[in-house]
């Protein structure tokens, strides 16, 4: 496929708001496709690299390139291109990196420049998102748009799905099973503001404790145990504690969802920022492990012994887990069967508040006879915190002054827009260690496309969780309103920019009254 088609089309999409115009648009460009086009051009519609960063920014993209008067790069050429740029290092990288990316500008187009120029400075925001790529792809290959998204939902990967539609036809979908060892997106939550509106909304529910930890996905097939993050990376290695519990319990083949938490010797939860510090020691994990044992709290099994669970009810789902699993290994939860019944509701409020007084953020409110919506944020899970709080994204920083001299401080905030941009909603340098600080002025450096001297903006791809005490209108900012008192929460890079908070979010809160 020609890098032309792609652009043309990614433009296109940008151009229009209009859903069924997107997926119209991107199902043509799937019929043009190749299946061995995939793995680039997918990651290219939703604005990434597959080589992820390459160490290419504006101080080697400033000078202007003159451009190739006719289309003869392919999306495969600039894949190959981009990955000789990865793999530059050594004395002289910098200015071999000039002359490979002039290269590839130079056998480009104006159209194909300014798209390539988006790419690597991270600012092709088209709105291609995923769930739209779906309905495109479905409609390409004349295939049930749900089974796209289930196979999507099972195989963990776009990529792999669309790779296998086009090669072969809907016939391919069949493969695409639940598979211990083989990692599905996790199901979310949505938010509600208390208990009471939660129950209102779902109807009979479970109320669940709300864990301030780390998110595992835990495979066993016989002996072998493989453990998987939220982003389905692998971590076996760095939790063999989890490994031993899970060869204990009495099966052999099964997939659990939990979240690994530490305990203090009050059997309090410590701090995140010490778990994911934890989480994080690969150098010796066994000294590691000595200093701060982790211990999973499971709350929902997938699969077991060979059935799939994915479609029964969650009260079916919590009692194959209660057989499977343990009680001091199970979240604690409270069981609303009847919301009408005052003192169901009035025993949900007691757990809610005895969970803060545990310790832990809030709960997760679910639905009883909800499926598991792998990979998705779900209608039937709803997160109750205690404060407000918001996920967003880093668009832009300021260079401190005074003690924060040299230092990057003043965090500009964003929250996802409809058509896959960024609205910023304001401010902060609050809450913000001396650590923290540190830290986030050598990552957002990295990050950075444009340093006037006092503002430094970034690629839109660092979440950070931000708590605020409510929102205020202003015409300062797009969306009309502003946080008030926002201050950082922490970083959360377990996250990506495309499961940031929405501005519709946002706007649902102030509408409710969150003045």
């Amino acid at each position: 496929m020609l890098l032309a088609g792609l652009a043309q089309v990614s433009a296109e999409v940008a151009a229009t708001s209009a859903r069924s115009r997107k997926i119209a648009l991107l199902a043509g460009l799937f019929r043009d496709a190749a299946p061995e086009d995939v793995p680039v051009v997918i990651p290219y519609l939703a604005g990434r690299l597959p080589q992820g960063r390459i160490g290419v920014g504006w101080s080697v993209l400033r000078e202007p390139v003159a451009a190739a008067e006719h289309a003869t790069l392919t999306v495969r050429d600039v894949d190959t291109a981009l990955t000789a740029l990865e793999r530059v290092s050594g004395a002289g990288a910098q200015g071999e990196r000039r002359r490979l990316v002039r290269e590839l500008l130079a056998a480009a187009t104006a159209g194909e420049q300014r798209f390539l120029v988006g790419l690597l400075t991270g600012e092709v925001r088209q709105g291609a998102l995923d769930a739209i790529a779906v309905e495109g792809l479905a409609a390409a290959t004349e295939a049930p748009a749900a089974d796209v998204r289930r196979a999507v939902m099972l195989a963990g990967s776009l990529q792999d799905v669309a790779q296998a539609l086009l090669a072969e036809g809907p016939e391919a979908l069949a493969r695409f099973r639940l598979t211990v060892g083989r990692p599905v997106g996790p199901m979310l939550a949505h938010s509600a503001k208390t208990v009471a509106e939660a129950i209102e909304k779902l109807g009979a529910c479970a109320v669940e404790e709300k864990l301030d930890g780390i998110r595992v996905q835990v495979h066993r097939d016989g002996p072998d145990v493989h453990i998987h993050t939220r982003t389905l990376d692998e971590v076996t290695d760095r939790l063999p504690e989890v490994t031993t519990l899970a060869r204990e319990l009495p099966a052999d083949r099964f997939i659990l969802d939990g979240e690994v938490i530490a305990l203090d010797g009050a059997g309090r939860p410590v701090p995140f920022q010490r778990v994911a510090g934890r989480f994080g020691s690969r150098v010796d994990v066994s000294a590691a492990q000595a200093a701060l044992p982790l211990s999973p709290v499971f709350f929902d099994v997938l699969s077991v012994d060979g059935r799939d669970l994915l479609e029964l009810p969650a009260a079916q789902r919590h009692a194959e887990l209660a057989r499977l699993v343990p009680a001091p290994q199970r979240v604690r939860r409270q069981v609303v069967a009847d919301p009408s019944d005052a003192g169901a509701r009035a025993a949900a409020e007691d757990f809610w508040a005895e969970t803060l007084r545990r310790g832990h953020e809030g709960v997760v409110v679910k639905a009883l006879d909800a499926p598991y919506s792998a990979g998705r944020r779900g209608a039937a899970w709803l997160k109750v915190k205690p404060v407000h709080t918001l996920d967003l994204v880093v668009l832009a920083v300021e260079w401190g002054h005074g003690r924060r001299t040299g230092k990057l401080s003043n965090l500009h905030l964003g929250a996802r827009a409809a058509d896959g941009g960024f609205v910023m909603l304001g401010k902060t340098f609050k809450g913000l260690t001396d650590a923290t600080l540190s830290w986030q002025t050598e990552r957002l450096q990295e990050l950075a496309v444009a340093d006037n001297g006092h503002v430094v903006t970034v690629r839109p791809e660092l979440v950070v969780e931000i708590a605020y005490d409510g929102l205020q209108t202003s015409s300062r900012y797009p969306a009309g309103v502003t946080l008030r008192f926002a201050r950082v929460v922490r970083y959360r890079e377990d996250k990506t920019a495309d499961e940031a908070d929405t501005v519709e979010t946002v706007l649902a809160a102030h509408d409710g009254g969150e003045q």
